[in-house]
């Protein structure tokens, strides 16, 4: 009986197992190396910040989240950790790569560095930058994009639509990715970036801006930066599946304490900050669904070398300044180019939750050094006057980054690829392009290797003009000028703020002989991390121009004003003659007339006989005040002609 009873209850026993073990097979949580947060196996998260001191007594922050999720036959469509909505739009238009930002300011290349890999992929032009690279038919993009851009609009918050008109957007053919005709790119210069759009793309982290490294993101301290860019990346494979990169980069400027005792070196010294003095607030908690929640500190290349001059090396506390706490570990970036100093990455880890990790920065003397920059400096401005025609230049000028290249190497030449988009009231000619080196013109034969040009037509499509530049090493400045007519709008077409100007969106020049890959060393651990591995990819070194403001003929907008005053006050007098007329009555209208006539009739004896009776005095039966009453009226009268008469004869 007591075997009989053990084998009627080993199903329920069985079942009791399976109930407890399917959800931890279907979550699938381990503990991960850190020592802090989980691993979801399949779905994985990981949350990582990159700080480092900018020259010009500011600070770089660069927040790094990335999702991953297996390809949809594996995972199916829910999800633990990956924000449905980006699934769902990967799959509903059949997305392969896109690249979503919002920016805020414009990046500083002479100050914080053009040929890093932050500046190289992180640095975006103003406004909103979409592009989006479609697993589909080329005859099916069209709408596809246009349906992508009512999706991103709603889920951001922001006017993305305005990209779905062909006049907004259009496909590049080599210079802005190579030899891609499922390609797609949008800008808008003007969009304005605010909380409302922070706040969905922090809705797309698994624990928002609740817990771990997004709690720091405090939206005065953010948007106060002299530099704010939201990014959103995502790629999709049928054989990795789809992985999320959001990136966030601020550039902030610490309050500066000043210090009595050292007042007069308050002013040399860099200001000393932490995570929390510059974001006012501290890290509550972990995020617990993170495999990874790490913070970076850099010491770039030309700071390590200043440092070396005094004999500091890699060390994060000395005479010049202190890292608190002590990093876990350190990275060194492994050059083969001999005689030049490597970059240093400190590593922290956020292991407990009731001890936020505050990291700070403290200087102690004056320390001057400089960000490394792309091999040319690009800039972009408008010439000419008038509201009819103009032109637009280029400029590159040569920075200390391309002559250590061009002491390494002899007889080189520098391949220069520019990417410009002209909107379609902008009427560019295109065979007025002249090239200058060192001042002098030149043959664009000699210089442009290759060339497309697109142009723009009327209220339909944009212009773009895609350049291959060749030229030797050794030149110092170069300079490109288009001349330009301005078109005429339609009055429905004006933007409310017309007379501010129409904007150009920036022009990307890229840089293909020189990268910003990184490679780090480290003996003891092996290299997980998404943001360093992000570093060695091998990316080319780009730069954005600026945004240019063309001010177009505008017509007179008070005009329909006038025009709609003025009819409105002829109709209210007419309407208001011919209310008169249809409600008055004839017989009161008679009766009124009579009474006025025998009032007139009467009126102008009588007063012919007042007037009569002041002459003589006064008349039979009249009181002997009316006579001093009209002595007194007779003398007034006279006053009164007399200083009329003065008046005129004056």
């Amino acid at each position: 009986m007591a075997v009989l009873r053990h084998s009627a209850a080993f199903p329920f026993l069985l079942l009791l197992a399976l109930l407890i073990c399917i959800p931890a097979l279907v979550s699938g949580v381990w503990l991960n190396d850190d020592g802090g947060g989980v691993e979801e196996e399949g779905e994985q998260f990981s949350e990582e910040l990159f700080l480092k001191p900018l020259p010009d007594r500011k600070v770089l922050a660069h927040f790094h989240f990335q999702s991953t999720v297996p390809p949809s036959a594996a995972n199916g469509r829910h999800h633990h950790l990956f924000p449905k909505a980006i699934a769902q739009l990967v799959q509903k238009f059949q997305i392969k790569e896109l690249e979503l930002s919002f920016t805020q300011g414009r990046w500083n290349y002479e100050s914080w560095g053009g040929s890093d890999p932050i500046s190289s992929t992180n640095a975006k032009p103003p406004g909103v930058e979409l592009w989006a690279l479609f697993d589909l038919p080329v005859m099916e993009i069209d709408a596809t994009w246009k349906d992508l851009t009512h999706a991103l609009s709603g889920l951001f918050c922001a006017s993305i639509n305005f990209l779905e008109s062909s006049t907004s957007y259009f496909a590049p053919s080599w210079a802005f990715r190579s030899n891609v005709s499922n390609l797609r790119y949008g800008a808008l210069p003007r969009e304005a970036v605010c909380t409302e759009n922070l706040t969905p793309w922090l809705k797309l982290l698994p624990c928002r801006d609740k817990a771990g490294l997004a709690s720091l993101l405090d939206r005065p301290s953010i948007y106060k930066g002299y530099y704010h860019s939201q990014r959103l990346q995502l790629t999709s494979t049928k054989s990795t599946g789809i992985v999320l990169k959001q990136t966030l980069t601020v550039v902030l400027k610490p309050d500066v304490q000043r210090n009595s005792a050292h007042s007069s070196l308050d002013k040399s010294i860099q200001p000393s900050w932490s995570v929390s003095s510059m974001f006012k607030k501290n890290v509550t908690g972990l995020c617990v669904p993170a495999k990874t929640s790490r913070i970076f500190f850099e010491l770039e290349t030309n700071m390590v070398v200043e440092l070396e001059k005094l004999g500091y090396g890699d060390s994060w506390s000395n005479s010049i300044f202190d890292l608190s706490p002590n990093p876990v570990r350190v990275f060194k970036e492994s050059n083969p180019l001999p005689g030049r100093s490597n970059s240093i990455i400190y590593e922290f880890i956020n292991y407990s939750e009731h001890e936020p990790l505050d990291l700070g920065m403290k200087w102690k003397l004056p320390f001057i050094w400089s960000c490394s920059q792309a091999p040319f400096h690009v800039s972009r401005f408008l010439m000419g006057s008038g509201n009819e025609r103009g032109s637009i230049a280029i400029s590159l000028q040569s920075t200390e980054s391309n002559k250590e290249f061009l002491a390494k190497s002899h007889g080189c030449n520098v391949q220069v690829l520019i990417f410009q988009v002209v909107p379609w009231y902008v009427k560019v000619y295109y065979h007025t392009l002249q090239v200058f080196i060192d001042g002098k013109p030149q043959s664009v034969s000699d210089v442009i290797e290759k060339i497309q040009v697109s142009p723009s037509e009327d209220k339909l499509f944009p212009g773009t003009l895609e350049l291959m530049l060749r030229y030797p090493c050794s030149v110092q400045s170069v300079a490109l000028t288009l001349d330009f007519d301005k078109g005429f709008l339609h009055i429905d077409e004006y933007p409310p703020d017309a007379n501010q100007g129409f904007d150009i969106p920036s022009a990307l020049v890229t840089f293909p002989n020189f990268h910003s890959s990184r490679s780090y060393v480290e003996d003891n651990f092996s290299i997980n991390s998404p943001l360093l591995l992000k570093f060695q990819e091998k990316n080319v070194v780009r730069s954005y121009t600026e945004a240019l403001l063309v001010p177009l003929t505008t017509p007179d907008f008070s005009m329909p004003y006038n025009v709609i005053t003025f009819t409105c006050t002829v109709l209210a007098l007419f309407f208001g003659s011919l209310l008169n007329v249809l409600r008055r009555r004839v017989g009161e209208e008679e009766r009124l007339l009579n009474s006025k006539d025998t009032t007139r009739i009467r009126l102008i004896p009588l007063l012919l006989s007042k007037f009569s009776s002041k002459l003589k005095g006064r008349t039979d039966g009249t009181p002997k005040s009316s006579s001093l009453l009209g002595s007194k009226f007779l003398l007034i009268l006279v006053a009164v002609l007399a200083v009329l008469w003065h008046y005129i004869s004056n």
